[in-house]
């Protein structure tokens, strides 16, 4: 008989966590209930970080960082990493630099990321994947104007084959070290351009196992028929799909451009439509782990359960290797852990940087777990109930 899982059992969601650290997640959480609280303290913090003000970096040491970042460098990260695997979690690192511009910063984005695979690869049974964006790597305009079939100048030839060499060199280590990379969706009017390079990495490095992922945003009505023509295009190649499914991060601007521009927006009309295709493309995923490899990157209980359920009644293994659930570091511990404890394959992303490289970051977790999003009190109202069990 599998094991049931129960997403509301807060005994094993936040068993890694000891009484202060709990009481502390809770305050955290009912601060980041408060909308105007949010939405004010963010522009603060970040003002008060960029211009060095006193006491800023600790002040957002202590909370929001502790909370969803595992620490500024790899090697500060590593008790954060050692208590997930402490609970049969694995760790996904991802260096949490963003929006650079130079090449110089492009190269150490690049450095950094060899760097997280090395670290990985000492402990690859913790830490069997690494995460990328390109826009870490080359420029925003730059696949822009790929996207645009603009012609490239000289110097943006080069260009463009600096970022090529360097996506191709943080991969081509990753096959020789036995670790994965997933490389982040972006915005849809770059979101081409990543695909070709993720394309090609695909087919040079994913002939025996999946070492390359890319990321599908099934809040865009097209990804469910990019996926299956992906799928389509790898096997009639001769290489693996690896398939990173996400809802999508980029809604509101995505809806703005679109409105701004006078096209048609790439974004389902509403969150059942999304529900739907991220579902569907997850059951299409489960039917074809024999050739492609999935990450079910998702906060959501529904999606989850879903894969519980059909890897079941597949009599598929709960560790089977082309497999992995994932969640955010410092959010939805209730999916993570009883995932864990059931024996699957479940991973954190783990953001790592100094507060100035992430604070982008943070400011995003912060304002998605607001109240408008219901994400905080989902969050809050999970964690008092442990407060509660707990008598503290």
């Amino acid at each position: 008989m599998m094991p049931t899982i129960d997403f509301s059992n807060t005994e094993i969601a936040f068993a890694h966590l000891s009484d202060k650290e709990l009481k502390k997640t809770a305050w955290l959480f009912n601060m980041m209930n408060k909308p105007l609280l949010v939405k004010y303290g963010s522009a603060l913090a970040l003002w008060a970080v960029e211009n060095n003000i006193p006491l800023a970096e600790w002040a957002v040491k202590k909370t929001v960082f502790s909370q969803f970042v595992g620490g500024t460098t790899l090697l500060d990260s590593q008790p954060s990493i050692e208590r997930l695997a402490e609970f049969n979690t694995l760790t996904i690192l991802d260096y949490g630099a963003e929006a650079k511009e130079t090449e110089l910063d492009f190269n150490h984005t690049m450095n950094e990321n060899i760097r997280a695979i090395d670290f990985a690869a000492r402990s690859v049974k913790s830490i069997p994947v690494i995460s990328t964006k390109v826009t870490g790597l080359m420029r925003f305009g730059l696949l822009e104007r790929i996207q645009a079939a603009e012609t490239l100048n000289r110097e943006e030839v080069s260009e463009y084959r600096n970022a090529l060499k360097r996506l191709d060199a943080i991969c081509y280590h990753a096959s020789k070290k036995n670790v994965a990379v997933f490389i982040d969706a972006e915005e849809s009017w770059i979101q081409d351009s990543i695909d070709h390079l993720v394309w090609l990495m695909m087919r040079r490095y994913n002939k025996q196992h999946v070492v390359v992922y890319n990321t599908f945003q099934f809040y865009r009505h097209d990804r469910l028929h990019f996926l299956t023509e992906s799928y389509d295009r790898a096997n009639k190649e001769g290489f693996l799909l690896g398939a990173k499914l996400v809802r999508g991060a980029y809604m509101e601007k995505e809806r703005a451009r679109a409105q701004e521009l006078g096209y048609p927006s790439p974004i389902n009309a509403d969150k059942a439509a999304t529900d739907d295709l991220y579902n569907t493309a997850l059951r299409f995923c489960i039917d074809h782990l024999d050739t492609m490899a999935v990450c079910n990157a998702s906060h959501n209980a529904d999606s989850a359960m879903l894969q519980v359920d059909l890897m079941d009644k597949k009599g598929l293994a709960h560790d089977h290797p082309n497999t992995l659930f994932s969640q955010l570091y410092g959010m939805s511990d209730n999916l993570t852990f009883n995932l864990a404890k059931a024996g699957f394959r479940v991973a954190k992303y783990l953001p790592y940087g100094q507060v100035k490289e992430v604070i982008p970051y943070l400011i995003r977790r912060a304002q998605e777990n607001t109240s408008v999003t219901g994400d905080a009190g989902r969050e809050l109202k999970l964690v008092r109930e442990e407060v509660r069990r707990r008598g503290i």
